[in-house]
């Protein structure tokens, strides 16, 4: 049996755009020959369509949605599509997460999800009930066992700690499933995937049963999709994988455990690159902003986002901005001219030297007596943020923010300033990752300059300012910062492996206080386990 796996890029709440990309996939599958198609978890409502799922009469689309593409594939393979569907009982969840067959023009069974994430970014809890059996379709002399993405992530052989009491997949192998097919919308996170493959090769060769799982591609808010679909053998062996971060068709045979392994690159840095590239680009893309601008300080951030976002967008689609305070040093204005000319972007230049002298004319009276401080300095960050926001209104351009995760974890950046924007591009990458990945894209193209690459870091807001005048080392920062947010150790867990404990403490006080800053930033692209975004769920107000 020849099954295709339909690796499609859909748009939350995009119903008609996303039966076209599965309409299309299926005539495309049908052309290599394929029996079965099978498609991304929920991919006919977008993942993640969250509380649009709350709004009955979009449900009831996405179920008609489902029986015009079934009639327009009447003489297509049949499918398998992602979708919600109401819960019938009056009991439980209004929803399933379901995959629904479809063939010869009709919707068949329904086949719904098991476990129901609530941790990180998921909360499926909130919309659906769990799968009340196991799901087997009889199928071209196959007894297939139907599972939907977290399903797979719970074998007792494989984890240490299980999140959940049931095992999808036991249940199936035990109710005569022939092979494993699993729906999945799995977000991206750097160094993810060998562990999914090892996971699901683990547990192919554990059951001695083929499993194919195909996977979303694309972004929708902040969170990315990597694709990379893939199908393993009974004894484990992956003998078939979708490209990375683009669309992709692979059809794969289960009898003769044939199919194409695409070439990847899974070094942390060609990853993040790629997740943020495509991150950047669906963004843009779905929130129709054919345009970007940013500003350009010279600094190693503004460099990589805004390299980022020539890669993503178009040099055309690109407008740096350039604003020299009194203090702005003529080797960063002439970095960041450099880098432009390299990328091939438009630059304005907008001096705020006058506009900071209003400001400290207007506010002369109310600060009086009062010595200069980080507000004059803020000062600087908000005309620059004022200005962005005015070219990006003024040209209908999206403005890329430019910090970074350590700036973000410890309040390191300016609200209404520096934070202002409609995307983070690079906010989930600490400090020392973004000279990791600026580096291996000047392996690419060298076309960030040295000089932006082996300068301090500084924010340039006063005579001779650097970052470490501020913070401790960036090294040692994403260190702590690393324990902190992503292993959720406390400051005594992280004293205890030998750092100061006087330095975590600081640095821990900073992140609690920057709380009410994070609350109010740009959405974040996602690349680590833990981002400063819908799966950071700390209170402003609080105690420790």
């Amino acid at each position: 049996m020849r099954i295709a796996l339909l690796q499609i890029n859909t748009t939350a709440g995009d119903i008609d755009g996303n039966a076209a990309l599965i309409l299309r996939g299926v005539r495309a599958a049908q052309g290599h020959g394929a029996d079965l198609v099978v498609t991304p978890e929920l991919s006919l409502m977008g993942y993640l369509p969250r509380d649009l799922l709350m709004n009955q009469g979009f449900v009831r689309r996405g179920c008609q949605a489902l029986a015009r593409i079934a009639t327009e594939l009447a003489d297509a393979p049949a499918a398998l599509i992602g979708l919600a569907t109401p819960n019938p009982a009056e009991i439980g969840r209004p929803l399933f997460n379901s995959a629904a067959l479809i063939e010869r023009g009709g919707v068949g069974p329904l086949f719904h999800k098991t476990l129901l994430p609530t941790y990180d970014v998921f909360d499926e809890d909130r919309y659906f009930e769990p799968a009340p059996e196991p799901g087997i379709l009889e199928w071209n002399g196959w007894r297939l066992g139907i599972s939907i993405c977290e399903d797979v992530w719970n074998d007792r052989d494989f984890w240490q700690r299980r999140r959940y009491h049931r095992d999808p997949v036991e249940a199936l192998a035990q109710a005569g499933a022939q092979a494993i097919v699993n729906l999945s919308a799995s977000p991206f996170t750097v160094g993810k995937q060998p562990l999914r493959e090892r996971m699901l090769g683990q547990m192919a060769l554990k059951y001695g049963l083929p499993l194919v799982s195909v996977n979303q591609v694309g972004a929708n808010d902040d969170l990315i999709w990597d694709g990379r679909s893939a199908a393993f053998d009974a004894q484990g062996r992956m003998f078939a994988r979708a490209r990375g971060f683009e669309e992709d068709l692979v059809v794969v045979d289960l009898d003769a455990r044939t199919g194409t392994i695409a070439a990847d690159d899974f070094a942390p840095e060609a990853e993040i690159w790629s997740a943020l590239v495509l991150g950047v680009r669906d963004y843009a893309r779905k929130t129709r902003f054919a345009k970007v601008l940013l500003g350009l300080s010279g600094g190693i951030d503004s460099a990589l986002t805004a390299a980022i976002a020539r890669d993503a967008v178009g040099a055309d689609n690109v407008l740096g901005v350039l604003m020299p305070s009194p203090y702005s040093s003529p080797g960063s204005v002439d970095d960041a001219g450099e880098l432009a000319e390299n990328l091939g972007i438009r630059t304005v230049t907008l001096p705020i030297g006058g506009i900071m002298t209003t400001y400290d004319a207007a506010l002369e009276e109310a600060f009086r007596g009062l010595p200069g401080d980080v507000t004059e300095e803020n000062i600087q960050s908000r005309i620059r943020g004022n200005l962005l926001m005015a070219l990006s209104n003024k040209y209908g351009s999206l403005l890329l923010t430019t910090g970074n995760k350590s700036e973000m974890a410890v309040g390191y950046c300016t609200l209404y300033g520096d934070m202002n924007g409609g995307l983070a591009v690079i906010a989930d990458l600490p400090k020392t990752m973004v000279y990791r990945v600026a580096r291996w894209r000047n392996r690419r193209a060298p076309d960030i300059p040295e000089a932006i690459l082996t300068k301090a870091p500084s924010a340039e807001l006063r005579p001779g300012q650097t970052d470490q005048d501020s913070l401790p080392a960036y090294d040692l920062l994403d260190q702590i910062l690393e324990l902190h947010v992503e292993q959720c150790q406390s400051a005594d867990e992280i004293a205890a492996q030998g750092y100061d404990e006087q330095t975590v403490r600081r640095v821990l006080r900073l992140v609690r206080m920057a709380e009410f800053k994070r609350k109010q930033a740009a959405p974040v692209l996602k690349v680590t386990s833990r981002a400063f975004g819908t799966g950071w769920r700390m209170p402003i107000v609080r105690q420790e």
